[in-house]
């Protein structure tokens, strides 16, 4: 990976070696515990910079403390969403969206997606929920007792969820898994391989919905209209993509560093066994200490922020896995405590790209640790194997086996 040079205007003295991606604990591990290991960038100045803390080997400034990246991701006009993350591995410059757009622009298309994901919506959507859930368990049971819970289980679950939100049927779950961790997690030659897989498969899906509409997400998206006009074929791909990825690692991620925690935590395990009310509040403080995403922001303009001389162009990190361990913003921030409350956790983001799936996501893993708790014994880290995680954009964990012989 190529690592950009220390522009000329950062002081040396801010200049600090830290990762995402190649820090402690990022790399894939056997046993690891990456946002236990991003703690330490609290031990330091509150805002450094990294030279080398994205996908690319870019360098970004870090902003550790929660009421600063507040700042920065409420203030659009100074820290911009727009820089083609995913586009750029392509060659290309177009945004995903609504991620990607600014105000005003980023307001109407987030309005325009908004109802599908509402409240009310997810509600109607619970039952489904569950039911996937049950029957997912229920088919673990059946023959074993003991699983790989991110290819048996998490995967299955949220993956499943979403191909439904889309109109798709689940025979490509195992296709579209893959796609994402090679783009999410893959090297400088299967990220661009992927990228062009999903870009082919979602232009194909809004032809074919252009030709025959259904009741799906994509048959909206090609039959609405923003501004009295009907979407572009890139603000069409823009939006299909940003929802395929998401859809597809964040939610089931979340899901295996929670089992792997209470696999790990007995006590807290048999606490949520017993009195399953208490999961709803646990979930907020699951969230809390193992967030997926790093969130990037580029400047738009010169700024001297907290002290820090940001210039026009410089990429600003604000990685929810450091907000969620500041010690100014939570008492004990690596301490678990599942009955933490006014939890302000940064797992979803802020400001006004906060994430628009948080009310469908927060109910899949409710609604996933209370059926996997109601329905699986005590259960435990098999002996003998180890969970692989890794840091990057997004937080992973593989390889993670439950018994409960």
């Amino acid at each position: 990976m190529a690592i950009n040079p220390v522009p000329d205007h950062v002081p040396p003295e801010m200049v600090r070696d830290f990762s995402l991606f190649t820090s402690p604990g990022m790399p894939p591990t056997p046993n690891g515990d990456p946002h236990a290991a991003v703690a330490c960038a609290h031990d330091g100045p509150p805002i450094f910079y990294s030279p080398y803390n994205t996908q690319d080997g870019r360098g970004t400034w870090v902003i550790t403390r929660a009421a600063d990246q507040r700042k920065v991701l409420q203030d659009a006009e100074t820290f911009s969403s727009h820089r083609s993350i995913f586009s750029s591995i392509l060659g290309e410059t177009w945004p995903t969206i609504p991620l990607e757009l600014d105000p005003p622009a980023h307001g109407a298309f987030r309005s325009l997606l908004s109802p599908l994901l509402s409240p009310k919506r997810v509600t109607a959507l619970e039952p489904a929920v569950r039911e996937r859930a049950i029957a997912l368990i229920d088919r673990i049971t059946a023959s074993a007792t003991s699983c790989d819970v991110m290819k048996d289980f998490a995967f299955p679950f949220t993956v499943s969820i979403f191909l439904r939100f889309l109109g798709l049927p689940d025979q490509g779950l195992d296709t579209f898994v893959g796609w994402a961790k090679d783009l999410l997690h893959g090297d400088d030659v299967e990220r661009p391989v992927a990228a062009r897989k999903i870009v082919a498969f979602i232009d194909e899906l809004a032809t074919n919905r252009r030709k025959d509409p259904v009741d799906d997400l994509m048959t909206f998206i090609v039959q609405a209209q923003i501004e009295g006009r009907r979407l572009t074929d890139g603000e069409i791909r823009g939006i299909g993509v940003l929802v395929f990825v998401a859809g597809l690692d964040t939610v089931a991620a979340a899901i295996g560093f929670d089992l792997a925690y209470l696999a790990r935590n007995l006590k807290d395990q048999e606490l949520l066994r017993s009195e399953p009310d208490r999961i709803l509040l646990a979930t907020e403080e699951l969230l809390r200490a193992y967030p997926p995403i790093q969130l990037i922001r580029v400047a738009t303009k010169d700024i001297d922020f907290e002290g820090a001389p940001i210039r026009k162009g410089d990429y600003v990190s604000c990685a929810t896995m450091i907000a969620n361990r500041d010690p100014e913003e939570f008492e004990s921030p690596n301490t678990f405590d599942l009955a933490r409350e006014h939890n302000r956790h940064a797992a979803f983001g802020y400001g006004p790209h906060r994430c628009l799936g948080s009310h469908l996501a927060r109910r899949e893993i409710v609604i996933g640790l209370e059926e996997w708790l109601a329905r699986i014994p005590t259960f435990r880290i098999k002996e003998g194997t180890a969970p692989i995680t890794c840091g990057g954009h997004v937080f992973g964990i593989e390889n993670l086996i439950l018994d409960w012989s």
